[in-house]
């Protein structure tokens, strides 16, 4: 008897033998797309994926059923993983407690994670040499009701003034929502304590003659992006389980180019 959403569809990643079932099961109904094209897209962008989450913590948002369906946020890696799948362990202080989280290094890991009905992936801005000391501040800029996209890139680029006259490069991207993300990697050396408060003090060294002026821009708008919103965020290239395309993208929202 056939299979609802098809055979088991069998992949060579890397001479690891990784198995897809419900090949044919819809993740993406607006545009059809099932497991098998979503596994075969990270397969396309596989070199791209493995660097944004190498050797990184990462946390699964799994739908079982399809983007429609229920979420999933998986921090524990999910049973019967294995034995070459490989994981770091993290300690939450708030609760006292400890998960051992995916810690993908190679791309059979990856598609091992969308065989488990995984869409998204969210690394940690740590590496698993030592989990309690960042090596990317991440900043995460995003419209709000008196804040449209325009403001977000006058204050993305008053980001780059202050950055550069730091001496720090940051790389930015479109979040796949409505905003900007900029990515600045820095030395391992500061827990996460200290690299908060120092990514606080960014707003104090902008004079509020750069954002205001001749755009008309509130010159309080760099503060009110930088300090609301200090959270780690999701990788380069992931698809999006809020929309029919394949990256980062939301309706009414900003693409991030393929």
């Amino acid at each position: 008897m056939a299979k609802e959403h098809g055979e088991d569809v069998h992949l060579d990643v890397g001479g690891r033998d990784v198995r897809i079932s419900s090949p044919e099961r819809v993740y993406f109904p607006e545009r059809g797309e099932t497991k098998l094209d979503l596994a075969q897209y990270y397969l396309a962008v596989g070199d791209g994926i493995l660097r944004a989450l190498r050797e990184r913590p990462t946390m699964l948002h799994r739908f079982p059923k399809g983007v429609e369906g229920a979420k999933v946020h998986q921090k524990r890696l999910p049973k019967g993983a294995p034995d070459w799948v490989e994981t770091v362990r993290l300690h939450f202080p708030r609760y006292d407690l400890h998960a051992d989280e995916l810690c993908p290094t190679e791309l059979a890991q990856i598609i091992w994670a969308v065989q488990m009905s995984t869409v998204e992936m969210h690394p940690w801005n740590v590496r698993r040499a030592d989990v309690d000391r960042p090596d990317e501040w991440r900043i995460d800029l995003d419209p709000m009701p008196d804040a449209p996209f325009d403001r977000v890139r006058r204050v993305a680029g008053v980001c780059r003034e202050v950055l550069d006259e730091l001496g720090i490069v940051g790389f930015p991207k479109t979040s796949g929502g409505g905003g900007l993300h900029v990515y600045v990697r820095i030395e391992p050396r500061w827990e996460f304590g200290d690299v908060r408060r120092a990514a606080l003090l960014l707003p104090s060294l902008h004079p509020p003659a750069r954002e205001g002026g001749a755009a008309g821009a509130d010159p309080r708008g760099i503060r009110r992006h930088l300090q609301r919103r200090q959270h780690p965020l999701t990788h380069p290239h992931r698809p999006r389980a809020a929309a029919p395309d394949r990256v980062s993208f939301r309706p009414g929202g900003v693409r991030h180019p393929p």
